[in-house]
């Protein structure tokens, strides 16, 4: 059963480490993931709609932070599937993992899982905030056990860092079935960034991407933003929406 999808503008998404430093947007609806760890949303801006396509990432070198993170995560989840009646699906938007130990208890987290969960019915869902995690929990059916089945939305980068452009290629051809105009967004989580300015390889790479989105697009070019701690960059216009450094 679909379940009928949540405004997250409602819920402050748009605040979230994830989506803070783009563009603000009337409403953000969720739509799953298109491939792997990618992320689909539908978003309207200024009464247009547009798709929105979101892909977080972190280098191989610093796999083990966010498997940390995650194992903790998962294992708060499995605990709070042992107080609830029902199938779910808990869907992890967003994390800040870096900062979680500076105000993040996992317990309170866990039991307002437990607490949503008995007030949604069969086929709907709840966007769950706690901190800076962001998550949409969605009753499947009714059961006297429980069980829930938890998403992540992070995905470890195995290739040279040369090779980034890929990626951002990889999520502009996920979008390419919207007619609608596209805003494509690159989170790299890494502590050290992997887009690299100095990196003559992975710079002409984007320039041939952007080159040939402005040949190829119609009426509606795409926005392209690559955001890690250095700050958010936007690709086919070159500006720097913010400078962290």
């Amino acid at each position: 059963m679909a379940a009928k999808p949540i405004n997250l503008i409602d819920a402050h998404f748009q605040k979230s480490n994830l989506f803070m430093h783009l563009p603000v947007f009337d409403a953000i609806y969720y739509q799953g993931h298109p491939d792997g760890k990618s992320q689909l949303y539908k978003a309207v801006r200024e009464e247009q709609s547009c798709t929105l396509i979101a892909l977080s990432i972190i280098r191989q070198e610093e796999e083990i932070i966010w498997e940390a993170a995650e194992d903790i995560l998962e294992r708060c989840v499995w605990e709070a599937s042992t107080r609830l009646q029902g199938v779910f699906t808990f869907d992890l938007l967003t994390f800040d993992f870096h900062n979680a130990h500076k105000n993040f208890n996992y317990s309170e987290f866990g039991s307002l899982i437990v607490n949503n969960s008995l007030k949604t019915p069969p086929g709907e869902q709840r966007l769950i905030k706690y901190s800076s995690a962001y998550g949409l929990l969605q009753k499947l059916v009714v059961e006297r056990w429980g069980k829930i089945t938890f998403k992540t939305s992070v995905e470890v980068y195995k290739d040279k860092p040369s090779l980034l452009y890929l990626s951002v290629k990889r999520l502009l051809k996920l979008a390419s079935f919207s007619r609608d105009p596209v805003v494509v967004l690159l989170n790299d989580l890494s502590g050290v960034p992997l887009f690299d300015p100095a990196d003559k390889t992975q710079q002409e790479g984007f320039a041939k991407i952007i080159e040939s989105q402005t040949q190829d697009s119609i009426e509606f070019l795409p926005e392209v933003y690559i955001q890690d701690k250095n700050g958010v960059r936007e690709l086919l216009s070159g500006s720097v929406i913010k400078n962290f450094v």
